[in-house]
């Protein structure tokens, strides 16, 4: 895998802002990489100041943590620009310089029942989507870009929450083929009804996600039903601006209604452990990204579902609505 950070863009746009103080944020695969980013602050005289905070997607800007140490700027590495602040950030979205062509040949013996494909891919691929185009048309594949809907900043571009583009477009395709990871087809298979089959470029695999959906789907029906039996919950809200998915007080309103006994908790990042103090809590409702409570259901003792998941539970929502609008 070699990365390219981008330097002359990062470079050309420190120069036009100036600033003294930057805090940089890196995801967590990167933050291996922090001393070769450093050195390109330290050439321009710049004091770099690297956030060892978890940094999961471009919602994750960490503005607090900025005006805490008196930073003017925030460099955000590895993801496209996810929202606009009133506090000046730079998105560096990182280019993944790999050959995909070996990898896309294998992909022919799992697409060949399809001819029209539905295509996203992860910010780091990009670049190469002329390319993937080319070498499928070549192999008599047409290749749909999902559309740029909602907060993703471009045509095919997919975040672990933002499955719209997808959907517009799942009734002119067969499948949809995802260039990424297993985060982000993982999303995919919940959101859509077609095929999903993942390009695993760190893996060098191609994984038909078809088995993902079902199984999820339980496990999230067995929490909600496990919801509308508990009697005291917990209403967690994230501090990050990206991180807002649902109103606490719309919930409070519905669950004293059902005679259930409410308080809000705020965390910057919700993990097992804070969790785990508050033990009379009998189920937690978490207001950031839906994706902590379906991907890591396993790693918490009590049930932790979504605010979408909790409409299923308070009957305002029925569980085929979910289904047919799709989870995420």
């Amino acid at each position: 895998m070699a990365l390219n950070f981008e330097k002359e863009k990062l470079i050309s746009e420190l120069k036009k802002r100036n600033p003294k103080k930057v805090l940089v944020q890196l995801p967590e695969g990167v933050k291996q990489d922090a001393f070769e980013i450093s050195e390109i602050f330290e050439k321009l005289g710049i004091e770099a100041i690297f956030s060892g905070e978890t940094c999961w997607g471009g919602c994750s800007i960490a503005i607090h943590e900025a005006k805490e140490l008196n930073a003017d700027l925030i460099v955000h590495f590895g993801h496209a620009e996810y929202m606009k602040t009133e506090f000046p950030v730079i998105y560096i979205e990182i280019k993944d310089e790999l050959d995909l062509e070996p990898l896309m040949e294998k992909s022919l013996e799992n697409l060949k029942e399809f001819n029209k494909i539905g295509l996203c891919y992860s910010i780091q691929h990009r670049q190469d989507i002329e390319k993937i185009r080319k070498f499928y048309k070549n192999n008599e594949k047409e290749i749909i870009l999902s559309k740029k809907s909602g907060v993703v900043a471009y045509e095919g571009h997919v975040l672990g929450c933002e499955y719209s583009g997808l959907k517009e477009i799942e009734k002119e395709v067969d499948c949809f083929l995802i260039i990424g990871n297993n985060f982000h087809a993982m999303g995919a298979a919940l959101a859509v009804k077609k095929p999903v089959f993942l390009l695993d470029v760190y893996n060098d695999k191609i994984t038909n996600m078809e088995n993902v959906r079902d199984k999820v789907l339980k496990q999230r029906s067995v929490l909600i039903d496990k919801f509308r039996k508990a009697k005291k919950i917990g209403i967690i809200t994230e501090r990050k601006l990206g991180q807002r998915f649902g109103a606490a007080e719309f919930l409070i309103g519905k669950l004293k209604k059902k005679d259930k006994e409410t308080i809000i908790i705020t965390m910057n990042e919700i993990t097992p452990d804070k969790i785990m103090n508050f033990y009379s809590v009998d189920c937690f409702i978490e207001l950031a990204c839906p994706r902590i409570a379906i991907d890591d259901f396993s790693k918490y003792e009590k049930p932790l579902i979504t605010f979408r998941e909790a409409l299923v539970g308070l009957g305002e929502k029925s569980w085929d609505e979910l289904l047919e609008e799709g989870i995420l």
